[in-house]
């Protein structure tokens, strides 16, 4: 049997859209309304879950659904403007149709929400069929596959929340977990998906490169091979504060910026193209600090064998950091700051390597 992919059912918020800041925001409007603490961004990602009537049991048993849902979504609409697409999802909806993928749509969002989002965006126009307002996605996955005639092993589901992995066990097909939405990756280890990946741009050179057959992928996975990286500590031109990131794909830790090195590229090039792409600082005064190896970390959302380059450098004056889409939050703060930060194992290393070098040349 034919079991490369031939269909892809999409969860929609989380996974082709960004609604996460909107409906943060519009459940801590319900939390107030019932007098409740507001949560910050990581306790909403950390305690968020479907059906939503599970989420909503666990902090406001006493109140009808009813209630819950008018306040959500007479505050959703005052933040809606605040929904765009993920970076990568127009790139991956357009890569399906070019290899003649059927795609569909498996989601919790309102439907009223889901047309004016996928008119905004132009998805609806790559989609073959939406199933929306479904809080319980395990009892329409076996309709979906029925009235489509879909086989299982030749349907792949996406989706960034333990619930969508559910489903896909559920109705026996492939499952995929991004990190671009809802649940942190510990959550979506634990679900224990066929496959992670930072976003649907990681996916689509996996399907690429395996054409379609995720059998060969997640077969070759398990042979991982060192790969080189650079990173480095920057330090603000002038003060003596260092640039701190926290990427979802390193647990949600905080860490330094940095990549792989590309063939025939220097490693100094690598870490100047790789701090650019990721911050837009250019940077100067490079000196080399370390080599950490840093073989299957937990840390990280995927099996990985690198060698670690770490440098320090300066930004230039007059840069602003502006981030690209694999960091989701940064920040300038002294060393001391650094450290009482939940950091990376790595980026803990250099960081105790760099202050001790400098306490040493202070005496």
């Amino acid at each position: 049997m034919d079991e490369r992919i031939h269909n892809v059912i999409f969860d929609w918020s989380g996974t082709l859209v960004d609604d996460l800041p909107a409906a943060w925001q519009a459940t801590n409007y319900v939390f107030r309304q019932a007098g409740l603490p507001e949560l910050t961004l990581e306790q909403f990602r950390a305690e968020f879950c479907l059906p939503f009537k599970k989420f909503y049991d666990r902090y406001t048993p006493s109140l009808p659904m009813e209630q819950l849902e008018q306040w959500f979504h007479g505050h959703f609409q005052e933040v809606a403007h605040l929904v765009t697409e993920l970076p990568h999802a127009r790139g991956f909806l357009e890569f399906c149709r070019a290899r003649g993928l059927r795609t569909f749509v498996l989601s919790s969002v309102h439907p009223s929400y889901y047309e004016i989002q996928a008119n905004a965006t132009g998805f609806g126009e790559l989609l073959e069929h939406p199933y929306v307002q479904v809080y319980d996605k395990r009892k329409k996955i076996h309709e979906i596959l029925a009235t489509h005639q879909l086989a299982p092993r030749q349907t792949l589901f996406i989706g960034d929340m333990e619930h969508d992995i559910e489903t896909a066990r559920h109705g026996g097909v492939w499952s995929c977990a991004v990190l671009t939405g809802y649940n942190t990756l510990n959550q979506l280890r634990a679900a224990e998906p066929d496959l992670i990946v930072e976003h649907l741009g990681e996916l689509r050179q996996i399907l690429e490169q395996c054409q379609l057959c995720l059998d060969k992928h997640l077969a070759a996975a398990g042979v991982v091979m060192p790969v080189a990286t650079v990173g480095a500590l920057i330090f603000h031109p002038g003060h003596r504060r260092v640039l701190m990131l926290r990427t979802h794909k390193w647990s949600n830790l905080w860490g330094i910026p940095g990549g792989k090195i590309k063939g025939g590229e220097t490693a100094e090039a690598a870490l100047r193209r790789e701090i650019k792409e990721e911050t837009g600082l250019e940077i100067d005064r490079i000196q080399f600090q370390m080599v950490q190896d840093c073989i299957q970390s937990p840390e990280f959302y995927r099996p990985a064998h690198f060698l670690l380059l770490n440098y320090t450098c300066e930004a230039c004056p007059a840069g602003v950091v502006q981030l690209n889409d694999e960091a989701q939050e940064f920040r300038w703060c002294t060393m001391e700051e650094a450290l009482q930060l939940p950091l990376n194992t790595p980026t803990r290393v250099l960081l105790e390597a760099v202050r001790s070098g400098a306490r040493r040349n202070q005496t």
